[in-house]
Order: C-alpha cells, then structure tokens, then sequence
C-alpha cells in the first residue's frame, strides 16, 4: 500500500525526503524548536533518473519505500551527492547497497569523503567538477562547485530544462511543516537563523556562490532543509544582504548576571537604545536559544555583552557568547562590555580584548565593584548614548 507523501515539484521530478519533527539538536548545538527535513529529490529522466541528496541515518527505509513508490529504486542510475554530512549522504551505502549499479556523482573532494566515511568503492564513484554535465535523455543536470558552503567538497546541481537549482544546504531552513514556501509565514526568520548558524562563517564563499549562479534562469530553488523556494527571488535577496554584510539600525544584547549588578547595569543601554530609535534584541545567556541570537548577529550593527567576572575572568556562559561570535563572524561594527565583580576583575578585559579581536570598535569596556552607584549609571547613560550615535552614523555595510 503507498500512503507515503510524495511531492511533484515540477514534471517528472519529485520531492521524495523525510520530515523529522521530533529533531530537537542540531550539531549537538543549535536548537531545532521546529524540527527539520532532509530533502531528497528524485528526477526522472527519458533515458536515466537520478536521485538529488538522500537522508539522514535513520531514515533510509523511508526513502526507499518513497522512490520505489514513483519508480524503482533498482533502475536508479545516479545518486548526486551535492554534500557528504550524513543529514543529506547518510542514506547512501544503504541505497547503493539495493541497486548495484547506480553510480555516485561528486566533487573530486566528495569522493574522497564517500570513500572514507561511506566506504563507496571507487569504481562506483563519478567526479565531476564545475559546469559538468549529465544527460537523462530529456533533463540536463548541470553542477556548480560551491566549496565551504559549509564544507569543502560542496556543489549545486541544477536542471536546465525545468530551471530548478538544487543548493544542498545554500538557502536552507531548520522546520518541519509546509513543503513550499507560501506555506511558512515566517520562513525568512527560520533561513535567517539558518543562515547565522551556518553559512554566515563562510559569508565570503557564500558571495562568490551567488556571483556563480546569477547568469542561471531559476525558476525553483529546492535547498536539502526546508521549504522549496517557488518564489526563488525571496531568498535571494535575502541572501544578497546577509552576504555582503548588510546590517540594520539594531543591537544585540548578551548578558547573565549573577547576583543581579550586570543587569542593572544592561538595562539602561537597552533603554538608551530603545528611546534612540535603535532596534534592541535582548538575550539572557542563561535562558536564551543559540539559534536566535546566531540570528540576530546576521544583521545587527551592534553588540553589548555583559557578563560579571567569575574565578578572575568572564563567566563560562559570558565566554561561551563570545567563542560564539568568534566562529560566527558577524559582521557587527560596534560594541560596549559591562560587568561587575565582587573581591577580583578581570571580565570586561577578557571579553573586550575578543571582542576586538574581530575588528569590533568597542565604544564603552566599564566594570564596577558591587552595586553599580549613581555615579556608575550615569557613565553607562552616556555610554549607550555614544554607542547609538555610532550604530545611526554608520554605513549599513
């Protein structure tokens, strides 16, 4: 009996992947309140078919039950493996397993990387590099090599024919529910996040990908997590901005405080802030989603962190943000560090000097011994004023 859902996107080519609602950790790492898919599309040829990503480990008999519900997977001629994470390859050995002839088609890195973490024989492997091509009689797959998107051996593939690009993970969303973007309301904040989390480490490849695929007509845009992009023009202008690093009048706030001293002094910037016209997103680092301040940091021009000092130095939690924003990379032009301290100092110049490690101004570093005083407030007054001053002054990239 065939009760899974399968997805025509266009003629002859199907969204054949797995819904995973139950996901709640990505990379051991970033939340997934919403879950996630791994999107795996089968395109059936006149004369060959091929099957565009697979799925997670866990996942493959589903997989295999959804294509040999549209075709056979015993007449499959070629898996594409645009990206070897297990999310989108974990199904591979399996399949190849069923269907002794289907070939692998890769980067030249891809192969290494099946060989190594899927044990894909060589002779069963086909590399190709940029604008290669293959023919199924009446669809032409066309390959982009788009390395550390996120990692090296990554590639796109697209139809020329149907005009539907297939990025892997480029363009991608964390949630689980709609199968098309008019069926997410608010789909840009999940690619948003997304895109913090993922690709904005690699904003300067994720550029050079867009320059590469500017002269392809794209009528769909088909990512391996998330929604298909029918309106392809949403996300790309989307991505236009996070990629060149285009930030908005806005600020993101990182602070814990532990006996209350480092929040009084936060308050009044966010205040400041919010009476300047600055756009403030406020993240207790306690309690907060990693994923939401990934997030934030894709278009904000500012940055405050406050932490009070533990041990001689920033609290782990205050210096987990700031390894955060490290590998992140955002392209935040300012910011201001707060703290307090109780017998020693010592956080606000660890986290100041991390801070500007990444060609961060830092407007304002102010630590104080205890309750902040009168005298204390009005300094972090003038220093959320300064610090407005410079995010309203400042180009937007």
């Amino acid at each position: 009996m065939n009760w899974r859902n399968i997805v025509q996107i266009s003629k002859d080519i199907y969204w054949v992947g797995a819904k995973d609602w139950n996901r709640r950790l990505f990379d051991a790492l970033i939340p997934l309140p919403s879950g996630t898919t791994y999107n795996s599309y089968l395109i059936l040829g006149k004369d060959k078919s091929a099957l565009i990503d697979t799925v997670n480990p866990g996942f493959e008999k589903e997989l295999e039950e959804k294509v040999n519900q549209v075709s056979n997977l015993e007449n499959l001629d070629y898996i594409i493996m645009n990206h070897a994470e297990p999310d989108h390859a974990g199904a591979i050995s399996y399949l190849m397993s069923k269907n002794n002839k289907v070939m692998l088609v890769c980067t030249n890195k891809g192969a290494t990387m099946a060989k190594k973490f899927y044990n894909i024989p060589e002779n069963r492997i086909k590399v190709v590099s940029n604008d290669y091509t293959i023919n199924l009689g009446n669809k032409t797959l066309r390959f982009v090599e788009a390395p550390m998107l996120h990692w090296p051996e990554t590639m796109f593939t697209y139809i020329e024919e149907d005009k539907i690009l297939f990025p892997c993970d480029f363009f991608g969303a964390h949630v689980a529910y709609g199968i098309f973007d008019d069926e997410v309301e608010n789909l840009i904040d999940y690619a948003q996040k997304y895109f913090g989390e993922i690709m904005m480490p690699f904003r300067v490849m994720a550029k050079k990908a867009l320059e590469k695929i500017k002269s392809l007509e794209i009528r769909i845009i088909a990512p391996s997590h998330g929604p298909i992009y029918k309106n392809p023009e949403r996300i790309l202008k989307a991505y236009e901005k996070w990629v060149n690093g285009e930030t908005r009048i806005k600020a993101t706030i990182l602070y814990l405080s532990m006996w209350g001293n480092t929040e009084k002094m936060v308050l009044p910037i966010i205040d400041i802030l919010n009476s300047e016209g600055i756009e403030t997103k406020v993240h207790n680092l306690t309690v907060t989603d990693i994923g939401e301040v990934a997030k934030d940091l894709v278009d904000s021009r500012a940055i405050v962190l406050g932490t009070p000092t533990f041990l001689s130095g920033a609290h782990p939690m205050a210096v987990y943000a700031s390894h955060l924003v490290k590998a992140l990379r955002p392209p935040t032009k300012f910011g201001i560090v707060l703290g307090s301290y109780g017998w020693s100092g010592g956080a606000v110049q660890q986290i100041k000097e991390s801070l500007e490690a990444l060609k961060i101004e830092v407007v304002g570093a102010f630590e104080v011994n205890g309750l902040p005083t009168e005298k204390d407030m009005d300094h972090i007054v003038e220093l959320g004023k300064t610090l407005s001053k410079r995010i309203k002054e400042s180009n937007a990239n």
